[in-house]
């Protein structure tokens, strides 16, 4: 079930092969250091070479953790270390665009967000995760975009239009998923008990 909260994409899952036998956090933090290294030496000042760098070796071993055991104590911590990674790499790579650019990534990060809510609350809510091809990409695959639209020099517009095309599916199918959901359960009362026995 944990697994599901670090909503991998298909560069993740071909990593998964590597099969580190560390708890998953380890090679997250292998992989986030150098970046949030090179985050902090050059803010907004880097190099398009140097940010795809610090972008591909924190995706190669983050991505290398999905294959790790997901158990022991720390389980818990790798998806907040995925977010975290991907989302200071949209900023930074946003602020290497352009101010103009930052908006655009507050934008795209805000519909990101509203993945992750959904993906965690339908999980609890409803039993069901949403549909794999939700993630478009996964926080990887999302990652990569990013780069790739800064080293295209698509920003700010592809942000904007990522982020305007992402929350338009994402509410839709979201709406559709608890309307759903609602009539299965006979107009929300399985909800209800389920909220009863979270207080």
């Amino acid at each position: 079930m944990i697994e599901l909260y670090r909503d991998d994409g298909p560069i993740a899952r071909a990593l998964a092969r590597l099969r580190p036998p560390l708890p998953p956090i380890v090679p997250i933090l292998v992989g986030g250091l150098p970046l949030a290294v090179a985050i902090a030496a050059t803010g907004d000042g880097a190099s398009n070479g140097l940010i795809a760098a610090a972008v591909a070796w924190f995706v190669l071993w983050a991505g290398a953790s999905s294959g790790a055991p997901h158990g022991g104590r720390l389980a818990w911590a790798a998806s907040p270390a995925l977010r975290l990674g991907e989302y200071a790499g949209v900023v930074w790579i946003a602020a290497n665009a352009g101010q103009s650019s930052l908006p655009a990534a507050f934008a795209y990060l805000a519909v990101l967000t509203f993945r992750l809510y959904d993906l965690v609350y339908r999980l609890r809510h409803q039993g069901v995760s949403p549909p794999a091809w939700l993630g478009f990409g996964g926080w990887d695959g999302r990652l990569v975009l990013a780069l790739i639209l800064l080293l295209a020099g698509a920003l700010p517009a592809g942000f904007f239009v990522a982020a305007a095309l992402l929350a338009f599916v994402y509410a839709t199918e979201s709406a559709a998923s608890w309307r759903r959901f609602t009539r299965m359960a006979g107009e929300a009362g399985l909800y209800e008990d389920e909220e009863d026995e979270i207080q």
